[in-house]
């Protein structure tokens, strides 16, 4: 021990940046010194500890003696109270229990029940009485019906935050027309939009946004991107610090739906006229009702 404290300084004091094979000699040499000098080391203190074993031997025999006996009658303990565990009985013993009666000479023995054996067999006793009490007595744990009930609602609340992370994944090359959208998108619309655009899209600082004109594209993916990045030198603001990607696809949705309805004191057109080749493009007035 004494040599591995002496270069214990040593070894702290090396740079920490030394490795085997990195080119410089100087640091291969002294990590190859370094790890001779361990191995020396053990194979010293491995040698000290045969000598010593050695001379305890020569010069005090009965302490070895006694550790011995002490080690062989912890075995027997050991082996005894194991063997109490499994019901296993000495051969020596084997007369002492063993039953009157034969049968062509084969006898048998009267082996008691291991302690091992008894204690999974009362656990399981005990174990049953107290599942009867909660589950069938006292109803303190859900029954299969009642997991049930409670795994789907688990299932929904992962489902719902799930649907929520994927909401805002969206963004103007994944975004997709979804009339659900439409009611919370109204929402949306009349917090911020209102104000520059009219409660029904019929324009006002802004645009008109319930005609067929459009000036930077009247698709759902146009209206994303205009609202998501805004039109700066128009006076129209970015929105994306604002609203999550999921509330922008909600009021692009929206503003879609409003396509077409003309409301009352609309200001005049702007852009250029889009028109939808589908009839599903067209917005439902049920829906923007």
């Amino acid at each position: 021990m004494f040599p591995l404290i002496t270069l214990a300084p040593a070894l702290a004091s090396l740079p920490s940046d030394l490795s085997l094979g990195s080119g410089n000699y100087y640091n291969d040499v002294m990590i190859i010194a370094v790890i001779v000098v361990l191995i020396s080391v053990l194979a010293a203190a491995f040698v000290i500890q045969r000598a010593m074993s050695a001379i305890l031997k020569l010069t005090m025999p009965e302490l070895l003696q006694q550790e011995k006996a002490e080690k062989a009658q912890k075995k027997i303990l050991q082996k005894a109270r194991w063997n109490n565990i499994l019901g296993l009985r000495p051969i020596s013993e084997e007369k002492d229990i063993m039953i009157d009666h034969d049968f062509d000479g084969i006898t048998e023995l009267d082996n008691p029940i291991p302690i091992w054996f008894n204690a999974l067999f009362y656990s399981t006793v005990t174990f049953g009485i107290i599942y009867l009490l909660i589950y069938q007595v006292f109803g303190w744990g859900m029954n299969q019906d009642q997991e049930y009930v409670h795994e789907m609602a688990i299932a929904e609340k992962e489902k719902q935050a799930y649907l929520a992370q994927a909401a805002n994944l969206i963004d103007e090359s994944s975004i997709e027309v979804n009339a659900t959208m439409i009611a919370a998108g109204a929402a949306i619309f009349q917090a911020n939009c209102a104000a520059c655009h009219g409660d029904a899209g019929q324009g006002g600082i802004g645009p008109n946004l319930a005609d067929k004109f459009w000036i930077h594209g009247g698709e759902i993916k146009d209206v994303f991107k205009t609202v998501k990045y805004g039109v700066p030198d128009k006076g129209m603001v970015p929105w994306e610090q604002t609203l999550s990607p999921a509330q922008i696809a909600e009021v692009s949705n929206y503003v879609l739906s409003l396509r077409g309805t003309n409301p009352a004191g609309a200001k005049e057109a702007q852009g250029v006229e889009v028109t939808y080749e589908s009839a599903a493009a067209e917005p439902q007035k049920e829906e923007v009702l």
